[in-house]
């Protein structure tokens, strides 16, 4: 085992794919002259040349478009969005073509696409900056949505979409770039699809995804030291969501806590509340307790930033509350 930086870890997932498959190429904002804009892709236009590492204009709703036709005649684009806030710009492409090509053509067209890039918020962006459009793409038939929280799933998980035949949403975060991880030497691929149990728990599962597994887990630990033994599952991908490991979790502790920075309507810990109520009411020993950000545009300020968004406390509460404590 390595110790890598997130973003080394995606940047071996691009180069060993790139390495292997030819029909593999990069493009977008700043990916080539500059290595990225969070240095994700460093090097690797010394490594592969500009007929496969692409600078862009400032041009998602084009550059997107492109790869799509790319992706229909037999290459496997990755297109970085230098934040998935501007792939709104882009939008129609992702879901209007790429997203829904399979079914137009009857089969004929497949799109192998990745669009990338980080997610949520980074600190004092602003709002339109600082969106999670996680649920938005999941809520879309012909999408797989990956959402990482550490080096060594990021790695497995990327070099899976870019094998897939359909396109996949990678979604990260600008600041989980510099975050440090175990990562194996060979080659190792993770199924799209599948959750994992970070920590092993009896009384309370706390399910997460992305960043906030920091702050699940970190919650976890507080509760640890009161006697509360959660159990806390990473979802790795929203779109397909693995309800399954969720379920069984929820029939051995009775109680459930879901953590998600994306605004409370229609999120994903929505649909997961839905479905442990019509799935597993049963065995529910209190309600399910979200925590979501606050349901208003984040702002600028630090200090509204940081009780905009779910922190260990509101994690810790919510816990509490589930354990009628």
């Amino acid at each position: 085992m390595r110790e890598l930086q997130f973003r080394e870890a995606l940047r071996e997932a691009m180069s060993e794919e790139m390495r292997r498959d030819k029909s593999v190429f990069l493009m977008g904002e700043e990916v080539a002259e500059y290595n990225g804009a969070y240095k994700v892709s460093q090097g690797m236009l010394d490594e592969f040349g500009p007929e496969r590492i692409y600078d862009t204009p400032i041009a998602e709703l084009g550059f997107a478009g492109l790869g799509v036709g790319a992706a229909m005649n037999g290459l496997k684009p990755i297109i970085e969005f230098m934040t998935f806030n501007f792939s709104l710009v882009a939008i129609d492409q992702i879901i209007n073509s790429a997203a829904k090509m399979l079914a137009m053509t009857g089969g004929a067209y497949s799109v192998p696409i990745v669009f990338r890039g980080p997610t949520g918020n980074a600190g004092q962006l602003g709002a339109t900056h600082s969106s999670n459009f996680e649920n938005w793409f999941a809520n879309t038939p012909g999408l797989k949505v990956i959402v990482p929280s550490n080096p060594y799933d990021a790695k497995g998980l990327l070099k899976a979409a870019i094998r897939d035949p359909d396109p996949v949403i990678f979604m990260e975060s600008e600041v989980m770039y510099s975050d440090k991880g175990e990562v194996p030497d060979g080659e190792y691929l993770l199924p799209i699809g599948i959750a994992d149990i970070k920590r092993k728990g009896n009384d309370v599962t706390v399910i997460s995804f992305g960043k906030m597994m920091k702050v699940a887990l970190q919650a976890a630990e507080e509760m640890a030291k009161e006697g509360i033994d959660c159990e806390v599952i990473d979802l790795r991908t929203v779109r397909p969501i693995d309800y399954a490991t969720c379920v069984e979790s929820l029939k051995k502790t009775n109680r459930a806590v879901i953590v998600e920075e994306a605004n409370p309507l229609a999120a994903i810990s929505s649909e997961l509340t839905y479905h442990f109520q019509r799935y597993a009411f049963d065995y529910l020993d209190a309600p399910i307790v979200r925590v979501n950000s606050m349901d208003i545009p984040l702002s600028y300020s630090p200090t509204y930033i940081d009780v905009t968004i779910p922190n260990v406390q509101r994690t810790v509460d919510a816990i509490k509350k589930v354990s009628y404590k």
